[in-house]
Formats: C-alpha cells, structure tokens, sequence
C-alpha cells in the first residue's frame, strides 16, 4: 500500500516528571467534617486533560456533601492550568480556564443543539459523581474546559461559572415568555441570588429594579452594595417589601432559594405575564392553575446550570464588569481551612468563599 499522500499525527502522553505522585485532598465524611486523605495524581486518558486546580468556589449545592459525606473529593466551580493532556487532545500544556460542571456527550440530540446543560448521555458532574476542584489535580474531558486569557486572575475566573452562567441562563429562559421585563425579584440573597442581581444589573442596566429578600443580614447589606432593593423577611413580608419599594408587582421572579415558601411569595406578587423560574433545587410549590397561571397568562419554569456555549457570551460581560462581579467573592482561603471555610459559609455571614490551593 503506497501511503506517500497519507499523513498520519499521533499524540502521545508522556508522563511530566515535575508532577507529584500523589496529593493530599479533603474528604468530606458527613456530619459537618471534613478530613484529608493522600489520594493519586490521576493520568489524563484519551481526550481528557489534567488540570492543576488554583481557586474552586464553595456552593450551596454541597451541603448534602458536607453533612451526609462525599465518595468523591468535592469541588464543582473550578479554575486551574493544563498541566498534562491525553492523546486526542488539543489544548497546550500552560492552558488557564475553568471547568464546566457537565461532562456531556455532546453526539445527542440536546447537544448538538447547543442545550449541553440537558445532555442525554451525560458522563459525569464533576464534584458529585467524580473527584471535583477540592483536589490539587482534576481531571477532565477537554470538552468541558474552557480557555480564558492568561491575564484573568483564577480566582476571579470561578465567576464565569455559577456566579455568571447560572444566572445569565436564568435571565435568558424568562426573556423567552417575557421580552420586556422591567422589575425583577429574587429570591434568596445567598451566591446564587447575588449573582443574580449582579447579572440583572449587567444585562438589564444599572437603573432596572431588582428587589431581593432574605433574612440574614450581611447578604442583604452586599445586596444593596451591589444596586438591589433589600426586603428583610425578618421584618416585613415579600408583599409588603415590594410595595415599600413603589412596586405593586413585578414581571420576573428568580427563585434561587428552593425554598416553597418564597417560590409562593414570589407567585404572589407575580404581574399579569409574569415569569416565575425555579433555579434553586428543593421544595414545591402549590397553585390553582386556572387564578395563578391561565386568567394572568403567567409563565413557571425552571432553569437548570448553563450551557457550554454561554461561557463565551458572558467573558465579555465579565470583562467589561470584572471589579463589580469581584465584590460577591467575600473570603479567600487555602484548602487546609476549608473545614473552617464551609463552617463560616453555613452561618451565612459570607458572599462567595473561593478555596485555593
């Protein structure tokens, strides 16, 4: 056979002797308690890259982990640098990005539509069904890494993902059933609802009305610092916070509590065409279909991460606002006090906590 005109590449992985053997990650044993176990450095397989992790952002979703325990290392919000990668791989060794939290096949009819986020055929949801960002070294499909400039702190690059793309996407299903929002409440002022105020001021401008309800405090004074309208629910009722901030309704409730109750209170103070999007996972809700959805025209959806492609879309939002966005990360510290960390950020006295390595 004459194979002159062929040509043939081949990608070798050949071991990197500057990486470590083995690598000391937390183990999250339930009950509130996190210990460390040396654990090995994994190798990158066919289409997979070894990311070395610098910064992954603690989220709400791990409180299962935290107080029932992890089989895997936890850490779903992950920046780092490529340091090894598997044959049929393109990215360079020295690569800065972040991780996208779905492993998706990207050969199903939801993928090839761009709708990664509902993927068929999903491989994994890297810090739940695979060790996370928590660890010194992730390894992941080259898939779901995204490439950010060399200039991004890491730290601050964990807020393309929850921070950002969650929200974003949030905002982008209620604008299919309602193009012409003008008001907005969120519920919870946790990471998620910061975001959310954050993303709303962002796409919707600076003057665009975003009421936020909690009962803590601190999250509801950084909300204001970043342009909400604060409804205490320790002192007044989400009905009567809307009206002491010259609403009578509003056009977009962002639900990013899971909690029945402020999904209720949200409905309740719903306009005619309304959109109410579920975001945080947990409880239900209860209506009368015919008073609460068909006579207003009103709209409930949920709204599930993010797809792939919107990292792209938000990078220039980020930069064009990476000081504003920066103040929802409140506390920075390093893996050996995540035990502390995640203890401080169940009392609610933080915004976003970043655990580097």
């Amino acid at each position: 056979m004459n194979t002159a005109n062929h040509t043939h590449e081949f990608h070798i992985t050949m071991p990197n002797p500057m990486l470590p053997d083995s690598m000391r990650v937390p183990l999250f044993k339930g009950q509130g308690q996190i210990d460390f176990i040396d654990k090995p450095v994994p190798q990158p397989g066919a289409g997979q890259l070894l990311l070395q992790v610098s910064a992954n952002a603690m989220c709400g979703s791990e409180r299962g982990q935290f107080f029932s325990s992890s089989a895997v290392t936890p850490g779903h919000e992950a920046a780092g640098t490529v340091v090894a990668a598997g044959p049929d791989t393109h990215t360079p060794i020295g690569t800065r990005g972040v991780v996208f939290l779905m492993d998706y096949c990207g050969a199903c009819r939801n993928c090839t539509l761009g709708f990664t986020n509902q993927c068929l055929n999903k491989r994994a949801d890297m810090g739940f069904s695979h060790d996370g960002g928590y660890g010194a070294y992730e390894v992941i499909h080259e898939n779901i890494f995204c490439a950010i400039d060399p200039d991004i702190p890491l730290v601050d690059a964990t807020i393309l993902l929850d921070i950002m793309g969650t929200n974003g996407h949030g905002i982008k299903r209620a604008r299919l059933v309602h193009p012409d929002i003008e008001s907005m409440l969120v519920s919870g002022a946790g990471p998620i609802g910061l975001g959310m105020l954050a993303m709303a001021k962002i796409i919707f401008g600076h003057d665009f009305p975003v009421l936020i309800s909690d009962v803590l405090p601190y999250r509801l004074e950084l909300a204001e610092r970043l342009g909400g309208l604060p409804i205490n629910l320790k002192a007044t009722t989400v009905e009567q916070g809307v009206k002491q901030h010259g609403l009578l309704a509003v056009d977009a409730v962002m639900d990013t509590s899971g909690k029945g109750a402020a999904r209720q209170a949200g409905l309740n103070v719903l306009a005619k065409r309304g959109v109410l999007v579920c975001i945080g996972h947990g409880e239900g809700l209860t209506l009368s279909v015919s008073s609460d959805l068909i006579a207003p025209e009103r709209v409930i959806m949920g709204s599930e991460y993010f797809c792939y492609d919107e990292l792209a879309e938000n990078l220039p939002r980020f930069r064009a606002h990476q000081d504003y966005l920066r103040q929802i990360i409140t506390h920075r510290c390093n893996v050996r006090d995540i035990q502390a960390a995640f203890t401080l950020f169940w009392q609610g006295d933080t915004g976003k906590v970043v655990v580097e390595q």
